[in-house]
């Protein structure tokens, strides 16, 4: 009787197996240490009808401005100011030594004085003459000089009281006072100095601005103008009138659009350098608050439209572009190019680049893995307005 061995297994397969378990094995692994695809809250952009505004970026300028200046010589005698007070027209600023205006006042009332005893005493010889002519004591020539002497000493009195006149004024001059109502600078020279007055080369003294009603302006691109200009038939008349058109500032460190004014100039050609027109604003300031010099935000209204409303976190930026970020098909990143416009209520006004169809990413920026072409896990959210315009 034979024992028959049993056949033994096969290597090959025995190997083969193990390594296909292994692979196995190691693909489940990977699959479960896999990340999972990150969370991000999704929504359509808002749609709205918004009122549009062009913004622009200015500065505040004094609606007048003087610089005070004397208009005799002479010693500065006194200053009646504190340096930077509000003035009213006609205060008095500085006062010049008047003494030598007052003798030239009282020696040219002097000179009128003897220029009309000179013309009385004419006046007395022409009708004396005019008596003896009748006699024919004296001749038709003589009275003809003595009507010329008369004319002259008329002349004399005449020039006479011109200088007294201008001594007076003169004399006047030595009180400066100010021209407009407004607010002063700080004086440029003390009392004691020797100041220089006249029509030229006259010595500054200070400087007065007028600050109520204020003027803010600011320069507008050429496709700004030609669009007001297709508005408004004729935009310099449209402007320069008194309900003019309504434009709104705000400073640095205001978020609302609290200040009103209306835009009463536009310049008559733009800058052939930077394509840009200069207009002007009219604001009421009767608190004195608004400053010439400062900066603001300007924005003027541009019409009503529809539009799509995104918060203004979404908005990131490109090298050369601002761009939203949207969840598009297999659940990816897609970043969209866009346009921004201003904000309204809380929300940026996308001008160009989204549809109302997209899924905006409003949420879950701070995952580094939500990047354009990376897959997403999509949650729902919703955009809401806040605040006003």
């Amino acid at each position: 009787m034979s024992h028959r061995r049993p056949a033994p297994m096969p290597q090959t397969l025995s190997a083969a197996g193990f390594v296909l378990l292994a692979a196995l094995g190691l693909g489940e692994a990977r699959a479960q240490g896999a990340p999972p695809a990150p969370p991000v809250q999704i929504s359509a952009p808002l749609a709205q009808r918004v009122t549009n505004w062009d913004e622009f970026t200015g500065r505040f300028e004094a609606s007048e401005q003087v610089e005070v200046r004397a208009r005799v010589s002479g010693f500065l005698d006194s200053i009646h100011f504190k340096d930077g007070d509000l003035v009213k027209k006609g205060d008095l600023l500085f006062t010049i030594d008047p003494r030598p205006y007052r003798l030239s006042v009282d020696a040219a009332r002097a000179e009128v004085a003897r220029a009309k005893a000179q013309v009385e005493l004419a006046q007395n010889e022409v009708e004396r003459a005019e008596g003896l002519t009748q006699n024919r004591t004296i001749t038709a020539r003589d009275v003809d000089q003595r009507r010329a002497n008369l004319n002259s000493a008329i002349g004399s009195q005449q020039g006479a009281e011109a200088n007294l006149k201008t001594a007076e004024l003169n004399l006047e001059w030595t009180e400066v006072r100010a021209p407009l109502a407004g607010r002063i600078s700080n004086r440029r020279v003390d009392p004691g100095n020797l100041i220089a007055g006249g029509q030229s080369g006259a010595t500054l003294l200070t400087t007065i601005v007028a600050v109520d009603p204020i003027y803010f302006t600011f320069d507008a691109s050429e496709a700004d103008y030609l669009r007001w200009q297709r508005r408004a038939s004729d935009l310099r008349t449209t402007a320069s009138r008194e309900a003019g058109i309504v434009a709104e500032v705000r400073l640095s460190d205001e978020q609302e659009w609290k200040r009103r004014g209306r835009i009463d100039f536009v310049d008559n050609t733009l800058n052939a350098r930077s394509g840009t027109i200069r207009g002007r604003v009219v604001f009421p300031n009767p608190d004195q608050f608004l400053t010439p010099g400062t900066f603001g935000r300007l924005r003027v209204f541009a019409g009503e439209a529809d539009a799509l409303l995104v918060p203004d976190s979404v908005i990131v930026s490109d090298q050369a572009s601002k761009i939203v970020l949207t969840v598009g098909p297999e659940n990816k990143i897609v970043p969209k190019p866009v346009v921004l416009g201003q904000i309204t209520r809380g929300l940026r006004v996308i001008r160009t680049g989204l549809s109302p169809e997209d899924k905006v990413v409003i949420g879950g920026f701070a995952n580094p893995m939500v990047r354009p072409g990376a897959a997403v896990t999509p949650q729902p959210g919703e955009i809401k307005p806040s605040g006003s315009n």
